[in-house]
């Protein structure tokens, strides 16, 4: 399946009556790679997700899912597809390892088979030692990590990941990070929706960040950067550069602050006051999308 596109998008567009949510969107997601699909609160990456998973009916445009439309997939479609959702919905009342069963018989798997795969994807995710446990004893951590293992028991060559991170330690963070990058070399196709910035950096090879339901930009990681912010960042704080230093650089009022992005650090740090008092790092995705989608908080 390698450079074969497993979700093609045309001109896609979903209306809820006079609301426009997407709004005739184009992108493609090769076989093989994690694909990310940014964008903040209300942008319209929820409803595009849910279309692509037949939840919910395309208004106009095609979009289609390993060839087939995504508003008629059947079955055997649907089962190449694996999904963590945002909110782990695991089953309290039963153990781990009932969790894996209980969702690999939806699957009409052979009993042998959904125990063999239990197995393994217990191991995979670092919970053998905690298979006879209720769900409700395990950490956010291990919850996360069996809703994963869950969304894996039916071999699925698509996983859709619905911000697998949120609110986990680091420690957990790097673990799921390392095993979906494992999923990734095992030829499976990840569709990733975050709000860490330095997560979709990691994993993703491709990136389309949304907003409005448009398409804002689309690119691998390092693209993105380079078109957007240089190669460096200076965080100024005020006053910053003398008025006729500060015209010469890209730059962006902070509020305490000014970012100053930049290819030559040494040619910039001369622009500098002595006095300055500055923070320099490497630019990154994080600073994309903030310069894309803005610093204005959404509380939808």
């Amino acid at each position: 399946m390698e450079n074969t596109a497993v979700i093609t998008a045309t001109k896609l567009n979903k209306r809820y009556g006079a609301l426009e949510v997407v709004r005739g969107i184009d992108f493609t997601v090769p076989a093989g790679q994690c694909f990310g699909l940014l964008g903040p609160n209300g942008a319209g990456k929820s409803t595009t997700m849910r279309m692509i998973m037949g939840l919910s009916q395309i208004t106009a445009g095609e979009l289609t899912v390993f060839g087939e439309p995504a508003n008629n997939m059947p079955r055997n479609i649907k089962a190449k597809i694996g999904l963590v959702p945002q909110d782990n919905n695991l089953d309290p009342d039963i153990s781990v390892l009932e969790n894996l069963k209980a969702f690999g018989r939806y699957f009409a798997l052979p009993s042998t088979v959904i125990d063999a795969r239990a197995k393994e994807l217990l191991e995979f995710m670092q919970l053998t030692e905690r298979k006879f446990a209720p769900v409700n004893a395990l950490s956010g951590g291990m919850q996360r990590r069996l809703t994963i293992a869950r969304a894996l028991i039916g071999d699925p060559e698509m996983v859709i990941l619905d911000e697998p991170t949120t609110g986990l330690d680091p420690q957990a963070r790097v673990l799921i990070w390392k095993q979906l990058t494992e999923l990734k070399k095992d030829g499976r196709t990840l569709l990733l929706t975050t709000h860490y910035m330095d997560e979709a950096q990691r994993l993703c090879d491709q990136i389309v960040i949304i907003d409005n339901g448009e398409i804002l930009d689309q690119g691998t990681p390092k693209e993105l950067i380079s078109r957007h912010v240089k190669g460096f960042v200076f965080e100024v704080q005020k006053p910053g550069l003398a008025a006729s230093a500060a015209e010469r650089w890209d730059q962006e009022d902070i509020g305490d602050s000014v970012l100053y992005f930049v290819n030559d650090t040494a040619e910039f740090i001369a622009d500098l006051p002595e006095e300055s008092i500055y923070l320099h790092r490497p630019a990154n995705l994080e600073d994309v999308f903030l310069r894309l989608t803005g610093r204005k908080l959404r509380e939808n």
